[in-house]
């Protein structure tokens, strides 16, 4: 009988325990739930709170000083969608569009010109979004001369757009066509647009807390303000990258074609060094104030950055640019330094490339720069390699000759 008793007690005493341990497994679940949920209350309110919406009034009484100090030192604004239509006078000028949205210029009721970027309803919710985020998690944390300055945004089921300063000269694609024949924009001036945006990409890559890889730098992607100081610009593909990563895998394509780096087509592993052949590129536009690619010009000058290299080679880079007499010795010295800094840019291999801090030093003058390798070889020379696999296999392989009797 105590042996039973014995058993009793013990059984009772293992209900009691895995009851009690069921009971505490509910209690922590009910407790974590409702810590989840009120935390994520209070980061949707802590998220209405920092961007809550700015007025008209408090707007028309700030001085413009004072309202780009306190853009420079706060988050950006966050607008109604009723403001941007005030703004825009209901997009009545249209500056011009992409494939992500559409851009008026405007006004805020403090007189201070603006840009304001409208996305296409018709990318698609998650798109829509997925650009939205990308530029204001870029661009909305970001102060440099060389970047375009973000006022504020407007976050609505009806309306999703981006409010920036207003830039007079438009894009630099536009302003290298036009003023292509143009005597008073020397060479001086197009160093000092190539070095404006170098710095401002090497801000994005070296000064940043968190890396920033823009993935489309390209002149359309270039601003110029009155004082033709140049401001990178739209940053719907750009992404944050941690500096301890060496490079991001990528899912789809990114860029434009013609300034995208080639490894951007094989969709591996990337770094910030595709910003800087797209920044060679760029500059090899700059240079010519051309296309690179112009399809009506003589087959031998339809690619430029080939000819820049052939002329180069031969001693006869002044004749691809519209220099003014002027120029003389000294904007020759400034051509050659910026065709080889862009030939630097664009080499195949990314870890050829230079880091964007070696390219503004450069550009300066503050660093010598050793010739340039070829990077269009693989362009220009027939595939030795192939050609020699080719030849080992015919010598490899004997003649066989069947006679049929």
């Amino acid at each position: 009988m105590a042996v039973i008793a014995d058993a009793d007690i013990v059984r009772g005493t293992v209900i009691f325990i895995a009851i009690v341990a069921f009971l505490a497994v509910i209690f922590l679940f009910v407790c974590t739930r409702r810590r989840w949920c009120l935390g994520g209350i209070m980061r949707n309110t802590s998220a209405s709170q920092s961007y809550s919406v700015v007025s008209n009034h408090q707007i028309k009484n700030a001085t413009i000083e004072r309202f780009l100090w306190e853009i420079q030192n706060e988050k950006p604004f966050r607008f109604t969608p009723l403001q941007i239509a005030g703004f825009t006078r209901n997009y009545s000028t249209r500056l011009g569009s992409g494939g992500f949205g559409t851009v008026f210029r405007g006004s805020l009721p403090n007189g201070l010109a603006v840009a304001v970027k409208v996305f296409h309803a018709g990318l698609g919710e998650r798109s829509e979004q997925e650009q939205f985020m990308a530029e204001v998690g870029t661009i909305g944390r970001t102060h440099h001369i060389n970047l375009v300055r973000l006022f504020g945004f407007c976050f609505d089921d009806a309306l999703k757009a981006l409010v920036y300063e207003f830039m007079e000269h438009g894009a630099l694609d536009t302003y290298l066509l036009d003023t292509a024949g143009d005597d008073d924009v020397d060479v001086a001036k197009l160093r000092d647009i190539a070095v404006g945006v170098a710095r401002g990409i090497r801000y994005l890559h070296e000064e940043c807390q968190q890396k920033i890889v823009h993935y489309d730098i390209k002149p359309g992607n270039v601003l110029l303000d009155g004082e033709l100081t140049p401001k990178v610009a739209d940053f719907g593909l750009a992404r944050l990258v941690n500096r301890a990563d060496t490079h991001v895998s990528v899912s789809c394509v990114r860029g434009t074609p013609g300034f995208a780096a080639p490894e951007m087509w094989m969709m591996s592993g990337v770094s910030e060094k595709c910003d800087v052949y797209s920044f060679g590129m760029l500059l090899l536009e700059i240079v010519g104030r051309r296309r690179n690619f112009d399809g009506d010009a003589p087959e031998s000058q339809r690619w430029f950055p080939k000819l820049a290299w052939e002329k180069y080679e031969a001693g006869e880079l002044m004749e691809l640019v519209a220099a003014r007499s002027s120029d003389g010795e000294e904007g020759k010295e400034t051509v050659e330094r910026m065709c080889k800094v862009a030939f630097w840019c664009v080499q195949q291999p990314p870890e050829a490339r230079p880091p964007m801090g070696a390219v503004v030093k450069m550009l300066e003058g503050e660093m010598e720069i050793a010739p340039p390798v070829n990077p269009f070889q693989h362009l220009m020379a027939p595939p030795m390699v192939a050609s020699q696999w080719t030849t080992m296999t015919r010598s490899a392989v004997p003649e066989i000759s069947i006679e049929i009797a």
